[in-house]
């Protein structure tokens, strides 16, 4: 049952071949039995879990039942559920119980009856590629546990990957749902930038921010999708418009679909065993009828530096809310008010979260926000205008997640940019908006140990349903997706 998807299990539970308090029992044993060591998980309540497995079940036996309701979740502790502690990764929020539910929350598990397992580890504010920065405890890699999962929906990652959810939320401001999917094995979608609504979902960069599906399939992703999207009145940038069935285009043929492939992402700098994996699976691609065709995406170079700008503008902005006034963790100790301002933000507050503020306010300061903040996003728009003209030649773009697989736990904390550049292919995806997925494509060799090998789809704006037809497509000619780790 643990490697079901989520097609299976909502026939499972409608056929009452098993309950939705059978199945989240299930799944709550193997969290208490490899969670002390994976760390995928913040907080566990399997009383409030149980409770709510039991009204799925009274729902579908009344007749009104969607068809996830009953079907376990992970949910990344960035997004506020009422009742549930909420702690984004920090100490600052170490004690926050929130008192009303972020709308994926309410779209899911009060819409759909999905059912919550916990609220999942993840670097600091979402700050992080390898989800070492959490407040927490770094979460281990399932398929080698000296190895990061990615970040910064590394613990969501790692729960599906482990089996102790069978989905799971996750969020993407630079790479942040499909690094760790690429990382972990996993599918990943990071939608059009509006598409989900971020009321709710702590803010770290808003106009980057993207909630998303992380799932065992591009299928399972789909039938999430559809039920986290949708528009918000509450959040000024949720886009109005239809809720799509995302998987209503899984079955099309890719005969006619052509393929870019930007020059840019197969320079230098690409692990010879991912290169090998992606070129495999291009040429798998070919095999299904699709046409690869080169673009260029000229100032992809400048998508690190960019973002390294905006966002952590933003994140200075979004965190000033956290003064141990208004919000998060207040000193025991101060003197004045400017003490107790400086010493519940350094006491709250990790090292990494600490450097981006810093960074954000300087860029953002006099004498220096047209030097650095105005550059940064005019450099924005020319990334935009570089994707567009690539789709004016191609329907999807194909390339590595991620330069690498995953690293050991230790090996880049020391050096901030070779971290940030762990999202160098994700990246610009979020400075223009787009939808990008992560799916798995192959296995490398390090130290006798099998790592995932991520290979990443960009669309068009609102090209979800396409996206995931090339990556469902791909997924019924080849076994990547359905591999999991030895051991669990």
């Amino acid at each position: 049952m643990i490697n079901a998807s989520l097609k299976e299990l909502s026939a499972a539970l409608a056929d009452k071949r098993i309950s939705s308090t059978e199945l989240t029992q299930l799944y709550l044993d193997r969290i208490a039995r490899l969670n002390p060591d994976l760390n995928a998980y913040i907080t566990v309540d399997a009383e409030r879990s149980l409770a709510a497995a039991k009204a799925a079940d009274a729902r579908r036996a009344a007749g009104n039942a969607h068809a996830l309701t009953g079907v376990p979740l992970a949910q990344k502790d960035i997004f506020c559920a009422e009742g549930w502690r909420t702690t984004c990764g920090s100490k600052m929020l170490e004690t926050f119980v929130s008192p009303y539910d972020a709308h994926v929350v309410t779209r899911l598990e009060k819409d759909a009856g999905m059912v919550s397992l916990g609220k999942t580890n993840m670097d600091e504010f979402a700050m992080g590629s390898s989800n070492e920065t959490s407040y927490y405890g770094p979460v281990q890699n399932p398929w080698d546990r000296s190895r990061v999962p990615g970040g910064s929906s590394g613990g969501s990652a790692a729960a599906v990957a482990a089996r102790l959810a069978p989905i799971a939320t996750g969020t993407d401001t630079g790479g942040s749902i499909r690094q760790p999917a690429a990382l972990c094995n996993l599918t990943g979608l990071k939608p059009t930038y509006g598409v989900v609504s971020r009321w709710g979902m702590i803010a770290f960069a808003s106009s980057l921010d993207q909630a998303g599906p992380m799932g065992k399939s591009a299928e399972d992703c789909a039938l999430l999708l559809s039920a986290m999207a949708g528009f918000d009145p509450k959040d000024s940038t949720s886009l109005e418009r239809p809720v799509e069935d995302y998987a209503r285009d899984l079955e099309q043929p890719l005969a006619g679909l052509k393929i870019g492939l930007p020059k840019e992402f197969f320079a230098d700098g690409m692990d010879a065993d991912v290169a090998k994996a992606v070129d495999e699976a291009i040429a798998e691609y070919r095999k299904l009828g699709a046409e690869i065709v080169e673009v260029s995406l000229p100032n992809m170079k400048l998508s690190v530096p960019a973002y390294y700008v905006i966002a952590p503008a933003e994140a200075s902005s979004n965190l000033s809310r956290f003064d141990g006034v208004r919000y998060g963790h207040r000193a025991a100790e101060y003197t004045d008010l400017t003490s107790l301002y400086k010493k519940s933000r350094a006491e709250g507050f990790g090292a990494e979260v600490k450097r981006r503020i810093l960074i954000g306010t300087y860029v953002l300061s006099h004498g220096y926000y047209d030097a650095y903040y105005l550059q940064a996003q005019k450099v924005r728009r020319l990334i935009a205008q570089d994707f567009a003209a690539a789709f004016a030649q191609c329907d999807v773009i194909l390339g590595p997640t991620s330069p690498d697989v995953a690293f050991r736990a230790g090996e880049k904390a020391a050096d901030p940019v070779q971290m940030y550049l762990s999202d160098i292919y994700t990246i610009a995806v979020n400075l223009a908006g787009l939808p990008g997925m992560s799916l798995p494509c192959g296995f490398a060799q390090r130290d006798g140990k099998r790592l995932p090998v991520g290979l990443q789809l960009i669309g068009d704006y609102f090209s979800e349903a396409r996206l995931l037809n090339v990556a469902h497509q791909y997924q019924r000619a080849t076994d990547w997706h359905q591999q999991m780790p030895e051991g669990l």
